[in-house]
This record gives C-alpha cells, sequence and structure tokens, in this order.
C-alpha cells in the first residue's frame, strides 16, 4: 500500500494552468509516455470514454495542454504550457483524439496509443484528484504505478531469466520486483539501475527491451514504506505518550513517509511558502490572460479596502483579497501550488497567509501552518478524494476549507484538539457541494467558492477557539464527505453537465469564448 504524501496528494503540485485533476495529472502521464518511447514519437491517439468528465472538459480544462507538455517531457510549470500544442506540432507529432466507449471505469481515464516507425505502445492511466495519478494498465498488462519511483520495464520472450538474475544480483532487498503477465518485468526503485547492470539485462537471451521511466511526483515511495498514523484517531492514540503539536506531527509524519529528515521537510514546505506567497503578490499588481472570464478583481477589492471603503472585517478582507489574488494567477496561467488541489487553490494558502499577515507572525509560524494543513489533507487523501469527478467541490473547496481551519487556530495560538475540532466542522459545513463550472473554466463559481471555504475555515478556527462542540469525529466526517460525493449525480461533478454550466448565460459565456479560440487559432 502506498500511503498519502503532503508535498505529493496534499500541498502541490506547483503548476501552471486552470485545473491539477486535467493539467497537471495529465503532464505526468503525458511525461510517461515520453520515457515509454525513449522521447521519440510520431504518432498519438487519445482516447476519452463519453460517459467520463474528460470528454466534455479536456480541452477547456487544460488536459490537452498537459498531455502535450509531458509528451515533450516538460515539467508542470514550463511557461510554454499554454502553447504546448503549437510546440507538439513544431516536433513533428501527430496527434489525434477521440471520444469512443473506452469501458472507463474512471470518470478521468485517459487511453493512450503511442508510435514512432519502430514501435507502438499503449497507456491506460487516471487521473484520481489534486493531480495524482494512477497507470493501470501498460500494453494490455495490469499495473499499479503512480510515478513515485523510478521504473524500469524489462521486455522479454521469458520473464523468469531477467526475474532469476534478480534475485541472484542481491538487489532485491532494494528493489521491487513485479512481474506482469506476459510482456514485461516492472522493477521499482529509488534511482535508476546501474548502467553495467542494464547492459547485462540487454544481454539475456529473449530480452527485447529495456525501457526507463523517471518519477514524476517530488516525494518517492520507498520499498516497505511505513507511516506512524493514517487516520485521527491514530494519530491521537500515536500521540498520547509523547505530546506532539499538530506541526511537529506533521513532519514526523513525512519525514517517515518519504524517508527525508525533518530538515528536508521543512525546508520543502519552506519553498511552497514562498511560491504562495509570490502568487498573492502578483495577484495583486493585475494580471492578464486572454482566455478567461473574470479580469482581476482583487485589485479593485485591495484599494477599496485600503481606502476603508468595504464593510469592516480586516482580517476577513484580506484573505479575501488573497484568495482572490491566487485565483486570478491561477487563471492567466501563473505558477501556483495546488493545496489540495489548482480548483481550490486559493481557499487554503489565502485564508493561511492572510492570517499570517494580519496577525504579524513569522515565515516560520506560517510554514507550521501549512504542514498542519498538509497532515488534514493526509487524511482526507487517504479516506476519501480530492477529485471534484469523484465528489463534487466538497472534496476540493471543502478539503481546502477544512485544512485551512485546523491551521488556523494554531496561528491563533489554539491547541491540537481545537484544530482538530475546527476541520470537523469546517468540512461539516462544505458537505453536498456541487462542481458546476460556468463557461467549461475553473474561475467561476469556483472563486466565490473558495472564497466561501477561506469565510468557512476562519469561521470554524474561531468556533474552535471558543470551544464549541464539533460533536462528529474528524474521521467520520470524512467518511461521509466521500460518500455523499459518491451520491452526488454525475451531471454536478465537473462535467459542465447540470447546474450553473447549463444556464443561458453559462452557454452565452461558454461560445463566446469558444469563438474568440476559433478566431485567434486562424
Amino acid at each position: 500500500m502506498s500511503y498519502p504524501s503532503i508535498f505529493n496528494d496534499v500541498i502541490g503540485p506547483v503548476m501552471r494552468g486552470p485545473s491539477s485533476s486535467h493539467c497537471a495529472a495529465s503532464l505526468r502521464i503525458g511525461r510517461i509516455c515520453h520515457d515509454l518511447m525513449g522521447g521519440s514519437i510520431s504518432e498519438i491517439l487519445i482516447e476519452f470514454d463519453p460517459n467520463g468528465s474528460l470528454a466534455t472538459t479536456h480541452k477547456e480544462q487544460g488536459s490537452d495542454m498537459g498531455l502535450f507538455g509531458g509528451f515533450l517531457g516538460w515539467e508542470a510549470y514550463d511557461e510554454r504550457l499554454v502553447n504546448s500544442e503549437m510546440h507538439l506540432g513544431a516536433a513533428g507529432i501527430q496527434v489525434k483524439i477521440e471520444i469512443k466507449d473506452i469501458q472507463a471505469e474512471h470518470p478521468n481515464t485517459y487511453q493512450i496509443t503511442l508510435k514512432n516507425p519502430w514501435e507502438t505502445h499503449q497507456v491506460i492511466a487516471i487521473s484520481t484528484g489534486g493531480g495524482m495519478i494512477e497507470v493501470i494498465e501498460i500494453d494490455g498488462e495490469k499495473v499499479s504505478l503512480a510515478g513515485d519511483c523510478f521504473l524500469t520495464l524489462i521486455y522479454a520472450a521469458d520473464l523468469q531469466k531477467p526475474e532469476s538474475y534478480f534475485q541472484q544480483s542481491g538487489l532485491s532487498d532494494e528493489v521491487e520486483i513485479h512481474t506482469a503477465e506476459g510482456s514485461f518485468l516492472a522493477i521499482k526503485s529509488q534511482d535508476f539501475l546501474d548502467e553495467t547492470l542494464i547492459e547485462e539485462l540487454k544481454s539475456l537471451d529473449g530480452v527485447s527491451q529495456i525501457k526507463q521511466i523517471r518519477p514524476v511526483l517530488p516525494v518517492l515511495t520507498g520499498k516497505n514504506q511505513t507511516v506512524p498514523f493514517i487516520t485521527c484517531e491514530e494519530m491521537l492514540a500515536y500521540n498520547q505518550d509523547k505530546n506532539l503539536s499538530l506541526w511537529e506531527l506533521a513532519v514526523r509524519y513525512e519525514s517517515i513517509r518519504g524517508n527525508i529528515t525533518s530538515v528536508e521537510v521543512l525546508a520543502k514546505m519552506e519553498e511552497i511558502r514562498i511560491i504562495l506567497k509570490n502568487a498573492v503578490e502578483t495577484g495583486l499588481k493585475g494580471t492578464k490572460f486572454e482566455d478567461r472570464i473574470l479580469g482581476p478583481q482583487s485589485v479593485k477589492f485591495k484599494s477599496m479596502m485600503e481606502d476603508r471603503k468595504l464593510i469592516t472585517g480586516d482580517v476577513l478582507n484580506r484573505i479575501i483579497m488573497y484568495v482572490s489574488a491566487i485565483m486570478e494567477v491561477k487563471s492567466s496561467m501563473g505558477v501556483i501550488v495546488a493545496a489540495p488541489t489548482a480548483g481550490s487553490c486559493g481557499a487554503m494558502p489565502g485564508a493561511v497567509l492572510g492570517v499570517v499577515d494580519s496577525l504579524e507572525l513569522s515565515d516560520e509560524e506560517a510554514v507550521k501552518a501549512l504542514m498542519i494543513a498538509g497532515l488534514i489533507g493526509v487524511f482526507i487523501a487517504a479516506h476519501s478524494t480530492f477529485a471534484a469527478e469523484v465528489g463534487g467541490c466538497q472534496a476540493e473547496c471543502g478539503s481546502g476549507a477544512t485544512m485551512a481551519a485546523a491551521a488556523i487556530v494554531h496561528l491563533a495560538g489554539g491547541n491540537l484538539n481545537q484544530s482538530i475540532s475546527a476541520a470537523s466542522m469546517a468540512l461539516q459545513s462544505s458537505l453536498g457541494m456541487i462542481c458546476d463550472p460556468i463557461g467549461n473554466r475553473v474561475e467561476a463559481p469556483c472563486l466565490n467558492r473558495n472564497v466561501m471555504a477561506a469565510s468557512n475555515a476562519l469561521s470554524c478556527a474561531n468556533m474552535a477557539l471558543a470551544d464549541y462542540d464539533h460533536l462528529i469525529p474528524l474521521d467520520e466526517v470524512i467518511e461521509t464527505m466521500y460518500e455523499v460525493g459518491k451520491s452526488i449525480p454525475n451531471t454536478l461533478r465537473c462535467t459542465t453537465l447540470g447546474g450553473l454550466s447549463i444556464t443561458k448565460t453559462a452557454k452565452e459565456i461558454e461560445a463566446r469564448l469558444t469563438q474568440k479560440h476559433f478566431y485567434k487559432s486562424c
């Protein structure tokens, strides 16, 4: 079992684009395809199931853009991403997209066939939410790959020969060996295999190809991975004789999970804090991007707040401004952090950084708060979902509110139990929230709901600080969120087939944007 990582699953990826489920996830899938083909691709066939979410959203919400960048081997924050289709064409790679019944069980399923003059491969992968992926099939063989290790595929007529070689090499304690039924041996490791070893494998009778695929996640998963706890209840039991603060528990979790030091964990979060702060500052200067619905609204909000023309509520108003700024950077293809998703990237960071700046707290306290948010997100990732396509907007903005509420309690001087209480109340307040983007863009009502989520977090934090009784344990609320999400109709789970997405005005906006894009392409 692979356990969630704060930096893989919750606070990340660092990316550009409107949607982590679409842009970052598809780019990661494309990167794996790029490596599988050794960087040499002539033709690509991409197939989406008509009953999934991608059939209606793949272009406008950035799946195509991300895939194309991934096929070219780019990172999710590459500044060329917005023009990835042009760059793919310039590289001489032909792409065809078809909507057909591929018997997909998951709404975010990609079936990709890749060709060059000497070989053909097929990859089936899913976007599981927040930029996370799972490759479930390669060349007709069932696999389960998250992109969290170095992967070597050894294609051979007789798989017993390379497998026996590994058993005799003394490396079996360091690598994971997975035997597909017929095509290849999959070797998971913490680094690429030694070149001498690769050459020896190539010389074995029957070995036809060896493919080396790089990880696409920042924190690797080692063999025999362990974590100290994976539910809130387990965490409290673990902490009974330790009396650690919530941020210290978060650092310990990530350190053990990723086999990295506490210093490395905090350094990674400091890098995230800087990116988030830059996104706020960039947004407040005003952003420009042609292919979007909303303009830079945070700039006027800032001016009116500073001129005392808004209803008082300084902390909340600062939070609204920060949330708006981050969302505007996302919608203008700037660099943001999906925390926990791109569609909800403003809620948690805007709330946390807004409180930090309002209370004039240190950068160190901001990092601690972000660690707390990350740990709460781990519990959600492990037992529910961040994917709106699976759970509606409660999975995105609801999760963001939950993470932020716990973090804000810490910033206000509250204790561990109060943070957990705030998180429970914030998620209780978010149950049933649908996902129905206007104009097939991740802008509205996404901005409003990010602001609502951040406001919810602040309210629940204050309630918890006053020892309001949350009644239902956080673990049970997380489980409930998952069950509620499954009961939300498909039309209200990021398919643009219901809710505000199909109003007369939304359709007019969508048509206008499509027409503008068409004429620009011409």
